[in-house]
């Protein structure tokens, strides 16, 4: 009985401060490289509901394949929701600019992509290193990569 208890006190007390601290973070960093359509999708989805429902701010950089989601040339990859919708991944992204995320490209996607900054969707910038690093440093965000 008293080793129940005791690992039981112990589980609490190592979670506890994880659970505590999430409901404290100021917002949500999210860096996407996957092309993968349902994987970017799943990274807008994630990123509108902590604006929408918890209110929290939202920086997100795109790198490497994920960087054409930034390009308002390339269409949007549809993906079926259990609802029956089908927005692209690109839909939302739109949305979340408009929700006030940040979103940048990352500053190698460009130039080795053979594009310019003319091809970004309005509200979309070139990320700054030491900017995206300081973010992804400060403990007042949780940090998720796609």
């Amino acid at each position: 009985m008293k080793k129940i208890l005791a690992t039981t006190a112990l589980i609490a007390s190592l979670l506890s401060p994880t659970l505590l601290s999430a409901d404290k973070a100021e917002g949500l960093n999210v860096l996407i490289n996957s092309d993968n359509a349902q994987t970017q999708a799943m990274a807008m989805v994630l990123s509108l509901m902590t604006i929408k429902k918890h209110k929290k701010s939202v920086n997100i950089v795109l790198c490497g394949p994920a960087g054409d989601l930034a390009d308002k040339n390339i269409k949007g990859i549809k993906i079926k929701r259990p609802n029956g919708q089908a927005p692209s991944a690109k839909d939302h992204l739109k949305l979340l600019i408009k929700k006030g995320a940040t979103v940048e490209v990352c500053p190698l996607y460009l130039p080795n992509s053979g594009k310019n900054k003319s091809i970004l969707l309005k509200g979309i910038t070139v990320a700054k290193p030491p900017v995206v690093a300081g973010r992804l440093l400060n403990k007042n965000y949780q940090n998720i990569t796609f």
